[in-house]
This record gives C-alpha cells, structure tokens and sequence, in this order.
C-alpha cells in the first residue's frame, strides 16, 4: 500500500511538473462615461467608452456617440427652467439604447455649461440656479450616476479644451504594443488649443517658462510630467455676441434713423432688430446715450464692404489699453508670446470649412477668399447655398473678418505662425472640444492605470513544490511505520 501510494504521488509529481502555467490576463471591461457640452447656443452629448485596463492600441479612450439637443442653449430657458431639463431627454434616451443595460448605473454622467450660463449667472443668478436644478433632476431620472451639473469658468474651459487636444493627439503619453507599456513622446510636440463659441474665445497653450506670469497659470501634472498652462478666457467675444455688440454701435452711430447700413452683411440682405434684444446679454445690456430709447424696431441693410467690415469690427477692440506692452492682447489683459502649433476649432473650424480653408494655406490666400465672399451678393449666396441655414448665411462675412481680427490683432499671430494654426474639429474619431479633457479630469483617469492581470507560477516552483510534499509524506510514513 505504501509503495503504491508513492508511485501514485510520483507520477502526480511528474504530471504536475509537465503543466506549463501561463501569464493570464483578465479580459479588460468596458466602461462608458457621459458629458454634456451646455453651450450658449446649443447642447451636445457625447458618450466615451474605455477599457477598464486603458491600454486599448487605437487610443484610451473613444467616442461612442455625439448627440445634439433639439432647441436652443439652456441658458435660453431661464423663463422656462423645466423646459431646459426636458430638452436633454432625448439624447439621453439615445445613449441609454448605446450602452448596455448592465452598465448604466456606473455610468458616471456630468453636465458643464459654459458662456451661456455664465452670462445668465452675471444678469440673474436665481434664473442660472433654477435651470441647473431642473438639468439636474432630469438626470437624476435615468439610471446613471449623475454626478453633477455645473458652469465651467473660462479658464477652466479653456485648460479641458487643451487637454482634451493633446491627449487625443497623444502629445502627453503613446502606448507601446511592442514594449507594452505607455512612453513620453521623445520630442513632446504640445499643441495649443483656440476655441470659438457663441459668447466667448478662449486661448490656451504652453509658454516658455520665462514668460510665465503666475496669476494667469494652471498647472496640471499628467503622466509624472508637470506642466504651466497660459489659458484666458474672453467673455462676450463669442461670434453670437459679437454680432450683437457690432449691430448696437452701427445703429448707436446711425442714431436716430432706424435704417442703418451694415458693412459686413450681404448686398441686397437686410434684418430687423428691435433694440429690446440688446437688452438680453450682459455684452450689450448697458446705458448708451447714443441708443434711442424704447423698443422701436431697426433695420439692418446689408452693403458688402469687407474694408468697411473689418474696420468695423476692430472697433469692438481696445487695443490702446495695452499701450506700448508686447505682451498684451487687447482691454490690457496679459499673454506671453505664442509658441508651438495650435489647434483651432468650433466656430473657428466651421466658418473656415465654409470658405475652404484649410491649414498651410498661407494668409494672403485667407484674406482673398473672405474678401471675395463679403462681396457677394445675398442673391449670390442664398442660390449658391440653398442648403445653408439662411440665418447663418448672411453671418460669415463678418465672421471670417472677425476671426481674421481675433488672431492676428488680439492673439499676436502673423505672416508666418499663420502656418502653425490648424483648423479642425475632429482628431482621429473623436470631437475636439473640453468635454474629453473634463471627463478625464474627473474620473481621475490620468495616468493610466496598470491593466488587470493574474500570474501564474513557473512550472519549476510547482515541480519542486509537488516534490518537497512527497518527500515529507515518505519521510511521514517511514517514521509511522517505525
């Protein structure tokens, strides 16, 4: 009997020491995060799914859907509050259909809202409380874990937006399949990022560290790397309120008559607006002896005068209060000089896409076509573009020319960093915005974290492991037997 159970423990022993464990790794699980992009004239959710493990080749993290709300800002419904919350509910049924059921309680769902409601907080604070309330129990309907609607500053817009740029770019950090690990870039080439929406600009890239002044830094450490961000925010300087402020000082100018030429709009095109609409935003809402008072409506006529037009539109600037300061960009507010390549997208993206324009074009070839375009006819225009939104059409003029003013006057870029702007709003299947660079920031994914894995032993071990048991087992029934 003892020599039967020795063999049998033997060929165990052999059996066991022939068995080659491997290195298992767990399949990664999915995970799904949600934002919404509350702007001042539009809403868009955006669903991202990663890999548990974030080490997936084609890019930690990726899109799985864009949807945009129906209807205007929500900041538009400060006289409705319930009407904001309801008109989420669409895009919210949408994601629910992408991710699956399982998952939807751990999805993490955040709502940031930006110039919109930034403006309505400055004019009435209890309104810009009473729509996010009501965002918020809208989202407290579905089954994710909201975790919080909020009105993003500038600056903060403007840092996420950089983020969310770089890291799609993999500026920060690129995974290695042959190393399986993630490396720093050699030559880390940091873009910077230039945002354009409908109440406000933003800027945001990285300068030397000598031209860092402190009061206008953040400072993020992504990857073990630390880094100074110079990033302001210009509020009212959206291309919505610019339009705005630029049609109150033509009809201040022209006061009192009640048609009043409009140099960046189309020949043959004309716009009524009543002077009450300038009472709406904090960006025009102020008392102007040259305005009329009461609430008369105003014609707006259209004269396709791209000189008149810039002209125009520098004068929404001030310039003179920078003096003779290099590093200053306009209302005296400080920026050091630009550096690196930067990424320019949104409104910037948009009304270069309708003009054609693509990056490495040089500036003059820019200042033609906008020039051509502002003298086109609306006869002209609305046949060539019978697809166009007819409110948008008759904008781009002044537009382009306000771009044009934005970046060469305000931010400093010329003849030749005009080369290092590049216009997109897509990086690999991703949209450019801050809404990625949010998502990021909040659920503490940077760094990546080490993926999932169970080791196994070397069959050696389990060789001399098996053989050290059966040696304590004879030894054992040797000293019984005795």
């Amino acid at each position: 009997a003892i020599i039967g159970t020795l063999v049998t423990l033997s060929i165990i022993a052999l059996v066991l020491s022939l068995v080659k464990v491997e290195d298992v790794t767990l399949p990664p699980t999915v995970k799904y995060g949600m934002v919404f992009d509350a702007g001042s004239s539009h809403t868009s959710l955006f669903v991202y799914e990663w890999d548990s493990d974030k080490e997936n080749n084609t890019g930690v993290v990726s899109q799985t859907l864009s949807c945009d709300v129906q209807g205007p800002g929500i900041s538009s419904y400060a006289n409705n509050p319930p009407k904001a919350g309801d008109s989420l509910r669409e895009c919210l049924d949408t994601a629910l259909k992408v991710v699956p059921a399982v998952k939807h309680r751990d999805v993490p769902a955040y709502l940031g809202a930006t110039a919109g409601m930034r403006l309505l907080r400055e004019q009435n604070s209890s309104a810009a409380d009473q729509v996010l309330a009501e965002v918020a129990k809208t989202m407290r309907d579905y089954p994710v874990a909201f975790k919080g609607a909020q009105i993003l500053t500038g600056e903060e817009e403007g840092a996420y937006g950089w983020i969310t740029i770089n890291y799609l770019l993999d500026s920060f950090t690129k995974f290695s399949p042959k190393a399986h690990t993630w490396l720093r870039p050699e030559a880390a080439n940091i873009f910077g990022a230039l945002d354009l929406g409908g109440a406000s600009t933003q800027i945001s890239f990285m300068p030397k560290d000598s031209a860092i002044n402190h009061s206008e830094v953040s400072k993020f450490t992504l990857y073990g790397y630390n880094y100074n961000i110079y990033t302001h925010s210009y509020l009212c300087y959206g291309q919505n309120e610019m339009l705005k402020r630029l049609a109150k000082e033509l009809i201040a100018e022209s006061s009192p008559s009640t048609r009043v030429r409009h140099p960046c709009y189309p020949k043959g095109y004309s716009e009524t607006v009543s002077l009450s609409s300038f009472r709406t935003s904090p960006c025009t809402d102020r008392s102007d002896p040259r305005l009329p008072l009461g609430d008369r409506d105003v014609t707006l006529e259209g004269r396709g005068n791209a000189t008149g037009c810039l002209a125009a539109l520098r004068e929404l600037f001030n310039f003179s209060a920078c003096g003779q300061s290099r590093d200053c960009t306009f209302d005296g507010v400080f920026q050091p000089p630009l550096r690196g390549q930067f990424i320019a997208f949104s409104a910037f993206y948009y009304n270069f896409k309708f003009l054609n324009l693509t990056e490495g074009q040089p500036l003059a070839t820019a200042r033609e076509a906008i020039e051509q375009l502002c003298t086109r006819t609306w006869e002209d225009l609305s046949s060539s573009y019978p697809k166009e939104d007819p409110k948008r059409l008759p904008t781009y003029c002044a537009n382009a020319n306000y771009i044009l003013t934005l970046l060469l006057d305000a931010y400093k870029f010329n003849e030749t960093s005009w080369k290092n702007i590049f216009f997109q709003m897509k990086a690999g299947s991703a949209d450019v915005g801050w809404t990625l660079g949010y998502m990021l920031n909040l659920t503490n994914m940077i760094p990546a974290e080490a993926p999932a894995r169970v080791k196994g032993h070397m069959p050696s071990l389990w060789a001399a492991a098996i053989t050290f048991i059966i040696l304590t087992l004879v030894l054992g029934l040797t000293a019984l037997l005795l």
